[in-house]
C-alpha cells in the first residue's frame, strides 16, 4: 500500500535547489505519494504541517539541523512520523540518527519503515533535536557566512572556530544539574540531546538520542592553544576528555551567568540565559536505517 507524504524542503539549504526534483523522483519509484508543501522559509513549516496533517502519513524535511528545527512543533502537535534528507551543512541530527547524506539512500530508509523513538531537549520553551550552546559556538554561527557556508560547507565552520577563538574570552557559569552545583569558568557549555555536534563532534561516546538524557560539555581553557591537544581525539570520532574538558549528564540542568549569554538550538539563536533545560523523552518517531 503506497504513504503519502508531506515533502518539505529549504531552498536555502546547502544542496536544497537541486534536491528537491530528485527527492521527488526517488520517493515516487519507492511508492510515496508527495504533497510539496511551498513555502521559501522554513518558519511556515510547521503551520504547512497542522494544515495537512490529515492528508498524509508522513512528513519528510529536506535541509539542515535548523531546517528541522523549525518543524518541530508541527511534528509534536500532528504526532507524524519524520522522514530526514540531510541537506545542511553539517547535518549532526541525520549523523546521530545513521541516515546518510545520499539523497537516494535516505529516501530508501524512509521507504523501508522502520521507525524509532526518540527524545528531544528543551530550553526556555525552545525545543531542540541535538545540541543548544552558549559561548564559542554561538558566536561561530554568528559569524559565519552564509555564502562560505554554501561554498565551503564544514571547513567554513572550521575556519570561523579559530578566527572566534583568537578574541573569545571566558566566562562564569553556575551550573545546578539534578541538584548537584558547581561554578566553572568557560569559553564554551554545549548541552546535548543528540551524539555529534560543531563540524561532526562527539559530545559524549556513549551519548545516543533515546536515552533519555542530556549529556553537557563544558570547555574550559584560557588560551586558545590549549584546545591542540583535543583535537586527535575529534579527528577520531571520540569526545574530547582530559584537562580542561568537563562532562556532567542530567536530565534537568539550569544555567546562570552575570550576564545574559546567547543560547543556539540546532544552530540558530533561539533564547539566552538564564536557562534551563530539560530532556522530553521519546517525543517524536523518526525514520531510520534497518540495519
Amino acid at each position: 500500500m503506497s504513504k503519502r507524504a508531506l515533502l518539505l524542503v529549504n531552498p536555502h539549504a546547502r544542496r536544497g535547489k537541486n534536491a528537491l526534483l530528485q527527492a521527488m523522483q526517488e520517493l515516487r519509484q519507492l511508492n510515496i505519494e508527495i504533497i510539496e508543501g511551498k513555502s521559501n522559509n522554513p518558519a511556515d513549516f510547521a503551520k504547512i504541517i497542522r494544515q495537512y496533517h490529515q492528508q498524509v502519513d508522513l512528513v519528510i524535511i529536506g535541509g539542515g539541523d535548523g531546517t528541522v528545527n523549525a518543524a518541530v512543533e508541527g511534528l509534536l502537535d500532528t504526532d507524524l512520523p519524520l522522514g530526514i534528507l540531510p541537506l545542511g551543512t553539517a547535518n549532526n541530527l541525520a549523523r546521530t540518527l545513521k541516515i546518510p547524506p545520499s539523497i537516494p539512500q535516505a529516501c530508501q530508509i524512509i521507504a523501508g519503515g522502520k521507525v524509532q523513538s526518540i527524545d528531544l531537549g528543551w530550553v526556555n520553551g525552545k525545543y531542540f533535536f541535538n545540541i543548544a550552546s552558549l559561548g564559542l559556538s554561538a558566536e561561530v554561527n554568528r559569524r559565519v557566512s552564509k555564502r562560505l557556508k554554501r561554498h565551503w560547507g564544514v571547513f567554513a565552520y572550521i575556519v570561523t572556530a579559530l578566527q572566534t577563538l583568537l578574541t573569545i574570552r571566558p566566562f562564569w557559569v553556575d551550573i545546578l544539574c539534578d541538584d548537584e552545583s558547581i561554578e566553572v569558568k568557560t569559553i564554551q557549555i554545549t548541552v546535548a540531546n543528540g551524539r555529534y555536534y560543531g563540524s561532526g563532534l562527539v559530545i559524549a561516546d556513549d551519548a545516543t538520542i533515546d536515552d533519555q538524557t542530556l549529556d553537557l560539555h563544558s570547555l574550559e581553557i584560557q588560551h586558545w592553544w590549549e584546545i591542540l591537544p583535543l583535537i586527535p581525539a575529534a579527528l577520531r570520532g571520540k569526545s574530547s576528555i582530559g584537562k580542561g574538558v568537563r562532562t556532567i549528564k542530567g536530565k534537568d540542568i539550569r544555567l546562570h551567568t552575570r550576564k545574559p549569554y546567547a543560547i543556539n538550538t540546532d544552530g540558530e539563536r533561539t533564547t539566552e540565559t538564564p536557562a534551563r533545560f530539560r530532556v522530553i523523552p521519546n517525543a517524536l518517531q523518526v525514520f531510520v536505517p534497518n540495519k
